[in-house]
């Protein structure tokens, strides 16, 4: 059992750093949604 129970916590190690070491070196792409919006000239003193 103490064996068993080892290798079980190994294995989370070895998940939870691959899945930290995925996040550090994964390139996320940045949005590429275009962005307009019209502004009223009242909101802006003269």
């Amino acid at each position: 059992m103490k064996n068993i129970s080892r290798a079980v916590l190994i294995l989370v190690f070895l998940g939870i750093a691959g899945g930290a070491a995925f996040l550090a070196t994964w390139d996320i792409p940045p949005p590429v949604k275009k962005v307009e919006r019209v502004l009223p000239d009242d909101r802006f003193p003269r």
